[in-house]
């Protein structure tokens, strides 16, 4: 830390402040990248608001602090885990008064999406692919997968909707009711959200834009889900000429990194260890199939 850091974090008086060299100027860089979801088990990937907290907080800390730059990479994931993250990008912009811009890489979709709102200005490259405001719900149906087998299910509740979506019992169509009536629900406060974040800008073509078709970075700037087309370097180097770029990560203990925390796969180190196998191999096979969606 330099004399011009140290001074930015002392209660000098104004008079003496503005004798003092004045702190480099600084872009943070925070990525935001994986699916959305509340975080848990030994694998620390992805996107929740617990792995953000300490790069969000380090990175609106930085002295000099210009602008701070969110590299989107995600085809979404929890509503809730995206609407706490969002918020807490807007709660600290506020707080430190500097403007904030997502940048759109391979895809920033549906929760994705619901991130990059967060900022005040989205750029998207002209082959990211954008959009997908809409939400998703899928699941099995195993009844007559076990009555082949003669397996008996046995399930006991209190409360005569415990049980819904059960995936070893006929569908309901009270059951199928009542979850379009959820996901209209979320669809709806997905749409506030981007209404109030991007306002005018969006076209008049709301009907189209929140279909929950995905988007190429061009196609999605005409229907007014991004404000231009470019790349993260290419943008800040140009607006902020001096600015220093600075990345901004989670630091991770020795614990951490030993037990394979943070690697792109279930089956490293952390596999090893037995009983977490199976919701490991699970939870990286549904990651897997969130990117596939779009074709990624």
């Amino acid at each position: 830390m330099n004399l011009a850091d140290i001074a930015g974090r002392l209660p000098i008086p104004d008079e003496v402040r503005s004798r003092l060299p004045l702190p480099e100027r600084q872009i943070a860089v925070v990525r935001l990248e994986g699916v959305i979801s509340a975080s848990g088990g030994m694998r620390r990937t992805g996107i929740s608001l617990e792995r953000l907290e300490s790069p969000l907080k380090k990175a609106f800390g930085l002295p000099g602090l210009q602008a701070v730059a969110l590299a989107i990479n995600s085809p979404g994931g929890a509503p809730t885990q995206s609407a706490l993250v969002a918020d807490r990008i807007r709660g600290l912009a506020a707080e430190k008064g500097v403007p904030v811009i997502a940048f759109c890489e391979d895809v920033a979709a549906s929760g994705g999406y619901w991130l990059a709102c967060a900022a005040d200005e989205i750029i998207a490259h002209p082959t990211s692919l954008v959009g997908s405001i809409g939400v998703v719900s899928g699941g099995f149906g195993l009844d007559e997968a076990i009555e082949r087998y003669g397996i008996e299910r046995r399930l006991y509740t209190a409360g005569e909707n415990k049980a819904r979506l059960d995936p070893f019992r006929p569908e309901d169509p009270d059951d199928v009711a009542w979850l379009r009536g959820e996901l209209e629900e979320l669809h709806r406060l997905f749409t506030d959200w981007v209404r109030e974040r991007r306002g005018d800008r969006l076209s008049d073509d709301e009907a189209k834009a929140f279909s929950g078709e995905v988007w190429t970075g061009g196609r999605a700037k005409e229907l007014g889900l991004v404000d231009g087309l470019g790349t993260l370097r290419g943008v800040l180097s140009e607006r902020w000429p001096k600015a220093k770029i600075v990345p901004v990560s989670s630091s991770k203990g020795l614990a951490s990194r030993l037990l394979g925390q943070g690697s792109s796969t279930a089956f490293g180190p952390a596999a090893a260890l037995g009983p977490d196998l199976v919701p490991e191999a699970l939870r990286a096979l549904e990651e897997r199939a969130t990117w596939a969606r779009f074709g990624l």
